[in-house]
């Protein structure tokens, strides 16, 4: 009697058709690797999207940020420019000020400084230089107010004595009268200080071209 295995038979062939032939096993490896590479990219331009959009927003936020420091510096110049003006205002008004007061000094100064028997008849300032003009009974009277201006803080010696001459009398009236021309230079202490003159170059420096 003759046996066949029909087992054997079937399981031979399920093992021949389950055999991808290896055509088929490369392109499925390389669909899978398309469909990997796809993704790949797929979520790196995702990522580069995200840093692109975060990156614009940055932006964004430095603009704005630059526009408010722009609006705060022009604030700042404009508050420098006023400050500016301001000072020069108060400069003008300090330096008038001062050009007032100044004459009003000399003034008072002179009028402390004539002696007795001395009077003047003419006063004529410039540039800060007095001319003053008066009569006098004695040479002593005008040594006497020149010695006294020159006492004075207000005015820079010396004190030049321009003229002096005998005038003619009335003989009934008796002595002799002394008319006289002096030049005094006002010494202004309220005015500012002058700048400091600019340093001198050493002997060995090299001179400028």
């Amino acid at each position: 009697m003759i046996r066949i295995n029909l087992l054997a038979v079937e399981r031979e062939r399920s093992k021949r058709r389950t055999v991808i032939p290896a055509a088929h096993r490369v392109t499925i490896a390389a669909s899978l690797i398309l469909i990997a590479s796809a993704l790949l990219i797929g979520w790196s331009f995702w990522s580069l999207r995200q840093t692109s959009q975060r990156l614009d927003d940055e932006i964004a936020r430095g603009e704005a940020e630059t526009q408010q420091l722009r609006a705060v510096l022009a604030q700042v110049q404009r508050f420098e420019a006023r400050k500016a003006q301001l000072q020069q205002r108060v400069t003008l008004i300090e330096q008038l000020r001062r050009g007032q007061a100044g004459p009003v000094h000399a003034l008072d100064e002179i009028s402390k400084a004539i002696p007795e028997r001395l009077w003047l008849t003419d006063l004529v300032e410039k540039e800060g230089a007095f001319t003053l003009t008066g009569m006098t009974t004695s040479l002593t009277g005008l040594s006497d107010f020149v010695a006294n201006l020159e006492s004075s803080a207000w005015f820079k010696k010396p004190i030049d004595i321009i003229d002096s001459q005998v005038q003619a009398v009335d003989p009934k009236a008796g002595g002799e009268m002394f008319k006289f021309s002096i030049k005094a230079s006002f010494n202004n202490l309220e005015a500012p200080p002058l700048p400091p003159p600019p340093a001198a170059a050493g002997r060995g420096a090299a001179p400028t071209k």
